[in-house]
């Protein structure tokens, strides 16, 4: 369970519009968190429809619930494990469908001395596949 004020979490997205969400999930063996093709509604965080459809198709997993802790490290090694992360083939499946992939870091700094901790590896990792990490710092 996480803590009432967690500091850090990640996510692991990949966004394309060629294959189902279900395409993902059968080769991560890993139900998502988020998923849905473009041009479908959604709803929203606040439990509404959306008033317009998804402009990308997209398929996501949280360490939110799964990891307790403010730091990004332990956030990150949980997605690599339970995703099998590297993967030889991804870059290719990537390319072949145009698609896009990231870790996306969530990271509350209201104090201003806090420094997100990602690691080398996971940086040169997803670097060497074709994704990106990105880091929304909230001050």
């Amino acid at each position: 369970m996480k803590s009432k004020h967690q500091l850090a979490h990640a996510s692991f997205t990949i966004y394309q519009d060629v294959e189902p969400p279900e395409f993902w999930t059968n080769y991560f063996a890993v139900a998502p968190d988020t998923a849905g093709m473009k041009g479908e509604r959604f709803i929203t965080p606040s439990g509404r429809m959306s008033a317009g459809a998804r402009r990308v198709g997209l398929w996501s997993i949280s360490s939110e619930k799964a990891v307790q802790s403010d730091a990004l490290t332990p956030h990150l090694r949980y997605l690599v494990e339970r995703l099998g992360l590297p993967r030889a083939d991804l870059p290719e499946l990537l390319r072949r469908m145009s698609a896009q992939m990231r870790f996306f870091c969530y990271w509350v700094n209201e104090s201003g001395d806090r420094a997100p901790d990602v690691p080398d590896d996971i940086r040169a990792m997803m670097e060497a596949m074709g994704g990106t990490v990105e880091i929304d710092e909230y001050r």
